[in-house]
């Protein structure tokens, strides 16, 4: 394990501070070889299929990086990464990185592999994983496509939300919220790239908050959470604060990366965007809140199916009070 996540980290860190296409691709795949231990170690088959399907697609991507990059270099002689101008290697490169992080039309991998790891691992392959994508989107977003990204942009948040509506696993739910998220990323990179940065931050906070605390509840679908109230009444009311806040509603820290996203695209008479945008973040508002309602509002039936859980008098762990005071009380930093 800690070959592994010493791995995760020089590979992020190998690419977010390269300069040369080849170094960034070399931390992609130390990354992605990484990873899929971490997915796998279950032995279970579902476990072996996620960690198969995120190899494929992480390994077309990065070929696809490569070739854009290697494009870029036949038709313009040098490899910098922030002086990406041709239009067909701006274009691969868009579609690869769409591949690397899961956005529509290639999300169909990402609630699956979600689905087959351990919440640890999918808290990893949520946040940590999306991040050298998103800094070479960072990095090479003046050259990029526009309309292509606005187009992909609108498409991740609509499917994002409406997937997750049907969804009772809440591994699955959280993917297609990264999903979602993710569109809001994108809409933003070619106008505003600290926004995208700023809400992937937050993001990965609310996140974060999010999987830790149902790891430590040890859930997986939304019947055993409406369990989970008896065991931590207190942890539970906070879970229900830091999902409204990962739908975005405005006193918590989910609705800053929100509005300031709104302000710059009307800012950038982008106003059919804005309010596309916003409407299909309603989606997202439907699901969020039925998982806080399975985790703190409703009780269930009492039938023999449902063993109450014992109340611990474990303390919660500092990590996740931490997470959830900032991904719920952070919106005065705007």
């Amino acid at each position: 394990k800690l070959i592994f996540t010493t791995s995760l980290l020089l590979g992020t860190t190998i690419t977010i501070s390269s300069n040369h296409w080849i170094m960034a691709w070399a931390g992609l795949e130390i990354n992605t070889l990484a990873i899929l231990p971490l997915i796998s170690k279950s032995h279970h088959p579902r476990a072996i299929e996620a960690a198969t399907k995120y190899f494929l697609t992480q390994a077309a991507a990065s070929a696809l990086v490569l070739f854009s990059s290697m494009t870029n270099a036949w038709h313009t002689g040098q490899w910098d990464i922030t002086q990406l101008t041709h239009p067909t290697s701006c274009l691969i490169l868009t579609s690869a990185i769409a591949m690397k992080l899961g956005l529509v039309p290639f999300h169909f991998w990402f609630p699956e592999v979600l689905q087959g790891s351990p919440l640890t691992t999918g808290l990893l392959l949520s946040t940590v994983m999306k991040f050298p994508p998103i800094t070479l989107f960072f990095m090479t977003s003046p050259s990029l496509n526009q309309t292509l990204l606005m187009l992909m942009a609108i498409l991740s948040a609509a499917l994002g939300g409406w997937m997750g509506l049907n969804q009772t696993q809440i591994r699955k739910i959280l993917a297609f919220s990264s999903i979602s998220h993710l569109g809001w990323m994108t809409i933003i990179i070619s106008y505003s790239p600290k926004l995208t940065l700023l809400n992937f931050y937050l993001y990965t906070l609310m996140t974060a908050a999010v999987f830790l605390t149902l790891n430590s509840f040890k859930t997986l679908k939304l019947s055993t959470l409406m369990t989970t109230w008896t065991k931590t009444p207190a942890l539970s009311a906070m879970l229900f604060l830091t999902l409204l806040s990962l739908a975005g509603l405005p006193p918590l820290t989910g609705f800053l990366p929100k509005w300031l996203i709104i302000q710059e695209l009307t800012k950038q008479d982008m106003i059919t965007a804005a309010v596309t945008i916003s409407m299909l973040s309603l989606l997202g508002l439907f699901f969020y809140p039925r998982l806080a309602y399975c985790a703190t509002i409703t009780l269930p039936p009492h039938t023999t199916n449902h063993m109450k859980q014992w109340r611990t008098n474990k303390p919660v762990s500092a990590m996740i009070a931490i997470l959830i005071t900032m991904s719920t009380m952070l919106l005065p930093i705007s």
